[in-house]
């Protein structure tokens, strides 16, 4: 399992790649591609660290957890 900050930084990266894709659902792109490759544990573990650390996460990583 990934640590907490590592956990962000891997989200960020997705979020970062996604910025970079035409089109207005990006936000949900990112969600998809953390169902799809992140395990249950990941995705709790991220959604956890977003409590206390929201402000670290990209806007599209904020807009994806509601839809993970």
């Amino acid at each position: 399992m990934s640590s907490p900050d590592k956990l962000i930084r891997m989200a960020n990266q997705i979020a970062i790649f996604f910025h970079s894709q035409p089109g207005p659902d990006q936000a949900e792109r990112v969600a998809a591609h953390l169902k799809d490759y992140w395990g249950p544990e990941m995705r709790a573990d991220l959604k956890a660290k977003a409590k206390t650390q929201e402000d670290e996460l990209d806007v599209l990583v904020r807009q994806a957890l509601p839809l993970i």
